[in-house]
């Protein structure tokens, strides 16, 4: 099983308790955080499955967020050329994104998920009991990949997700039961991302660049990173005509009112913006990105010029500074 500290602290002791067999198994301990989604990690971690004599036949546990369901994945796939996995996701975010759809990586040189592969878990076992000991900034990391689901396929989801009023609301397994269906079908019509699948990455260009640059410092956790993104991905798409300026409005409303809004410096624009330069889903040198043609309906593979992504970039500081 691999855990990290949190997951180990809060969450083994009940999957034990409720699976007296786990008891036997081997624990992997991660430390916390995207900072060490490192290959240095894993090295550790592959050493320690060999001195355990694991293998190809015997079951990696992964037991907790996106970071360890991404990273233990990973680990999996590459030993002894493929484990067989599973996922137990223990954070919003994990359960309706993050461990779902079959891609695993790690981060390398400071930016996201460079390394990785796509291969699907055996099972992921959702239980929302785990998200009883998150606190709520942890949920809200979860409710902005739901708004993303939401803007990109279902503007019934989108409309559900704005009116919630508590965070019990937004943690029902109903609600996170329809989340899942939307990803997992999609998922199912592009497993390996050659079109539809691609609108799922809304929100993580940007998001992903402000991720990064703000790791080694202030660092922000990938959901708020995400907010951001969904916030300046969607003024783009007003701004490129695509979307009514009274449905961005109503996306920039729900952001400002649920996340906390960043300013930059020259020097973090010029970086967020070199950032972005190095997203896997860019083509020939060309940042491409997914925007909005509507709350429910998005277009993949729409290019961005660094005079587009400045002016996003900045409009996401003029709405900070409105804040202050």
């Amino acid at each position: 099983m691999i855990v990290d500290e949190n997951t180990h602290d809060f969450c083994l002791e009940f999957l034990i308790n409720n699976f007296p067999a786990l008891d036997r198994a081997e624990v992997i301990l991660l430390p916390v955080g995207e900072e060490n989604k490192v290959l240095e990690v894993c090295f550790q971690v592959w050493e320690a499955f060999s001195e355990f004599n694991f293998s190809k036949n015997d079951l990696v546990i992964n037991l907790g967020g996106g970071v360890v369901t991404d990273m233990g994945a990973f680990i999996a796939c590459l030993f002894k050329r493929g484990m067989n996995f599973l996922h137990i996701p223990t954070s919003l975010l994990a359960m309706v994104d993050a461990s779902i759809g079959g891609k695993n990586g790690v981060d390398l040189n400071g930016f996201k998920n460079q390394l990785g592969l796509i291969k699907h878990p055996s099972h992921i076992l959702i239980d929302p009991f785990f998200l009883t000991s998150l606190p709520e900034r942890e949920i809200y990391n979860g409710y902005a990949e739901m708004l993303k689901h939401g803007l990109i396929s279902s503007a019934e989801l989108w409309k559900r997700l704005i009116d919630i009023k508590s965070d019990e609301e937004l943690i029902a397994k109903d609600l996170i039961y329809e989340v899942v269906k939307i990803k997992v079908a999609i998922v199912d019509v592009d497993p390996e991302e050659k079109n539809i699948r691609k609108t799922l990455n809304f929100g993580h260009t940007i998001g992903h660049a402000i991720e990064s640059h703000f790791m080694d410092t202030t660092a922000i956790a990938h959901g708020h990173a995400v907010a951001l993104g969904i916030c300046g991905e969607a003024y783009l798409s007003m701004k490129k005509k695509m979307l009514s300026l009274d449905e961005y409005k109503q996306i920039e409303k729900i952001i400002k009112s649920n996340f906390p809004l960043i300013q930059f410096s020259d020097d973090d624009l010029k970086d967020v913006i070199e950032r972005m330069r190095q997203d896997k889903k860019n083509t020939k040198g060309k940042i491409s990105c997914v925007l909005l043609t509507a709350i429910g309906s998005a277009k993949y593979d729409c290019l961005l010029t660094d005079k587009e992504i400045g002016e996003a970039l900045f409009h996401l500081n003029l709405l900070a500074s409105a804040l202050n």
